[in-house]
């Protein structure tokens, strides 16, 4: 789950030198991840993993890394 958001952010959502040096754990917010951003990623990750995320559950804790992002999905709601 986590390479196929880390392969969405960076090759439509931040421009970043070296992807692979981007840790799990680093801030998507202070590389450059806006609210537009955030937004398409949202979509991607409800429309790939087959989710709703919550417009309530929009907060900085849910979208700061990539290990925020997979804990956010994994407890979203399932679409059936």
């Amino acid at each position: 789950m986590k390479e196929k958001l880390k392969a969405f952010i960076f090759s439509e959502l931040i421009y970043h030198e070296d992807p692979a040096a981007f840790g799990d754990g680093d801030d998507l917010l202070e590389a450059g991840l806006d609210s537009m951003g955030i937004m398409r990623l949202i979509m991607f990750a409800e429309k790939e993993f087959g989710v709703t995320l919550p417009d309530t559950e929009i907060e900085p804790d849910n979208v700061q890394s990539l290990n925020a992002l997979e804990n956010w999905i994994k407890q979203a709601p399932q679409n059936l």
